[in-house]
């Protein structure tokens, strides 16, 4: 009778212990400041188990996990050593957009499923190679936005696609950005690709523009826009002499529209979803409230209580598990190759309608 009484009280006071089926993952690269996520979830996670970090800096890797407490033991020299070393079943990339490609190149061949920090490629040129190797080796090519993991979205979609309450969708301004990774304190190492033209593919435009391509693409079901126009500036020419800070890109769908702005020069940080409906309006943001304007209540704004996303869709360890174990078909998610490579396809006609001061026409 103990001992069924101790088996009891174990599953109500540790059910991760008994039935958690963490996968194995490793990370490539420490220079990405939203490598704490990682590092968080190598103390204690009950989605993965991270066998290790590849990291070239073996300074920056040492001083980060002494940080968090966490054995120089997970520390290696680059990615290859990594995988033949603690056999993991899926990579996360926390370096520079530049070097996605070559995390995708090692991992690919090996059966090894990916997840990257946004955007998913550097360019166009990245992005097919990319692709014509998760074509002939498949695996999970994943994504990793931010905005991925808040409720507000999930009950975005939910009103418009699914109980269809909004009617038909016209527009959506999304706003994204802080005031400068300068002046937020971005650490030298992510600092020194994030304000690169080559290693970031560009400024507040690729940083935060890609925020807002990801969502409308999402609520677009995968359908590309017409055209892409944007607007680049420096603003602060001085701190940020090789790569814009401030972007707006207009999305020309045919039957709906989107205003994209990505900027490192708001007064603080934001990450606001607008959609405009037939029948409504929403504002979405990382709050658990989302405001909501009916049609025919102009001025009448209401607040929509947000349930928690399913467990397996709250967070981004959460969700790679669920990919790699078969439990999540990504077909059109938020992370989704599907969705992402549309995304990397309106950054580059924004990257060239900025220079070109021209509207890009999409094929």
């Amino acid at each position: 009778m103990k001992t069924k009484l101790f088996l009891i009280g174990l599953v109500m006071i540790s059910p991760i212990l008994l039935f958690s089926n963490p996968i194995r993952v490793g990370i490539a690269g420490m220079t990405h400041d939203h490598v704490g996520q990682a590092l968080h979830a190598a103390q204690k996670n009950a989605d993965v188990v991270i066998v290790g970090f590849a990291e070239k800096n073996k300074n920056l890797a040492m001083r980060l996990l002494k940080q968090y407490q966490l054995p120089e033991s997970l520390w290696f020299p680059d990615l290859e050593t990594l995988i033949a070393q603690t056999k993991p079943e899926a990579v996360c990339a926390f370096n520079s957009i530049y070097e996605h490609l070559e995390v995708v190149q090692t991992c690919a061949p090996k059966g090894i499923h990916v997840m990257v920090e946004k955007p998913l490629a550097v360019n166009m040129d990245h992005l097919a190679k990319m692709k014509a190797l998760v074509k002939k080796h498949p695996i999970a090519l994943l994504t990793n936005f931010e905005t991925t993991w808040y409720p507000s979205h999930a009950k975005m979609w939910d009103m418009l696609k699914v109980e269809k309450s909004l009617g038909d969708l016209r527009k959506v301004v999304i706003m994204d950005g802080h005031n400068g990774p300068v002046e937020i304190g971005c650490s030298k190492e992510f600092l020194a690709w994030l304000t690169d033209p080559k290693m970031n593919g560009g400024g507040a435009l690729i940083d935060f523009g890609c925020y807002g391509a990801n969502i409308m693409t999402w609520l677009m079901e995968g359908q590309k826009p017409i055209s892409v126009t944007a607007v680049s500036q420096h603003l602060k020419p001085h701190i940020y002499p090789k790569v814009d800070d401030e972007t707006t890109i207009i999305l020309n769908y045919p039957n709906a529209q989107a205003i994209i702005q990505g900027s490192w020069n708001w007064p603080f940080d934001r990450k606001d979803t607008e959609l405009y409906a037939s029948k409504g309006i929403l504002v979405a943001n990382k709050t658990k409230q989302m405001k909501y304007v009916a049609e025919g209540r102009f001025g009448k704004e209401s607040l929509i209580d947000l349930s928690p996303l399913a467990p397996e869709r709250a967070n981004v360890f959460a969700y790679l598990a669920a990919v790699v174990q078969g439990k999540i078909d990504p077909q059109k998610d938020l992370s989704s190759l599907a969705i992402n490579e549309i995304v990397v396809e309106i950054l580059s006609a924004a990257s060239e309608s900025a220079k070109t001061h021209k509207t890009i026409f999409l094929k």
